[in-house]
């Protein structure tokens, strides 16, 4: 019977493959009485603090009622009202969920306001990725003041910045023009000890390259060679999606 039951899981898993557009089903072979895992798959140039996919959640009820009261909410008398009624009574995943989902409607006022409610919870851990994602928000609505005030905050809760952290408020001065304060994080995270990953060279190179700094690309295009497993091919995939050119390391 086990064998049958694995026979039908490949069966259904080849028929999900064959409707998404693949040439090929994958081939598995599974050794006598082991039963199929479930896969993880990753991707995207963030994949370093994102959670597998297969664990990713479906917004709950509360929650999207949730959002859909504080979205309604006129005024601050109203939107207190549904933090009294609705947001407290949110279980922590449902309360997670809520922010993540005002942050991806780009709510900024309403993710802050549940941010901070978040912080003040008797469960909340200080955590890198919660205030990352809080950072790239306030970058992609130019709030430079207020994403290094939230850097500054996870200092004082105890959190050194990793290399996402920097990554994000290297994105957030680079969405204003900001290159001297891009490229001085950029040496604070360097001397910090945090490693340059893929992202954070192609935020640069990409804004560098848009602003005319030439000089700059260079020098971090040099340390590509130092931080970046195959540089030039790298360099390569950058500057195809960017726009042609001829890549040298030095």
């Amino acid at each position: 019977m086990e064998s049958q039951s694995a026979l039908a899981q490949m069966g259904c898993l080849k028929f999900h493959f064959s409707q998404m557009g693949f040439h090929q089903r994958p081939q598995i072979s599974l050794p006598s009485g082991k039963k199929i895992q479930a896969l993880t798959v990753t991707c995207g140039l963030r994949d370093a603090n994102k959670k597998p996919m297969w664990r990713s959640r479906v917004l709950s009820s509360e929650a999207i009622q949730a959002v859909h009261a504080m979205k309604l909410a006129k005024s601050s008398s109203k939107l207190e009202e549904v933090f009294q009624s609705r947001i407290c009574r949110l279980l922590k995943a449902d309360l997670l969920d809520t922010l993540t989902e005002l942050r991806r409607q780009n709510e900024l006022d309403l993710a802050l306001k549940v941010f901070n409610f978040v912080r003040k919870e008797g469960w909340y851990k200080p955590d890198l990725s919660l205030y990352s994602d809080m950072i790239l928000m306030l970058g992609k609505n130019k709030q430079i003041a207020m994403a290094e005030e939230l850097f500054c905050e996870l200092k004082k809760e105890g959190l050194d910045p990793d290399t996402r952290v920097y990554t994000e408020m290297i994105g957030v001065y680079l969405q204003v023009g900001m290159i001297d304060k891009a490229m001085e994080t950029y040496e604070t995270m360097k001397a910090s000890g945090c490693t340059p990953h893929k992202l954070t060279f192609t935020i640069l190179i990409r804004n560098l390259e848009n602003a005319g700094e030439e000089e700059l690309v260079a020098a971090v295009r040099r340390d590509c060679i130092q931080y970046v497993e195959f540089p030039k091919k790298f360099l390569e995939e950058v500057y195809q999606k960017h726009r042609k050119t001829e890549v040298d390391l030095v």
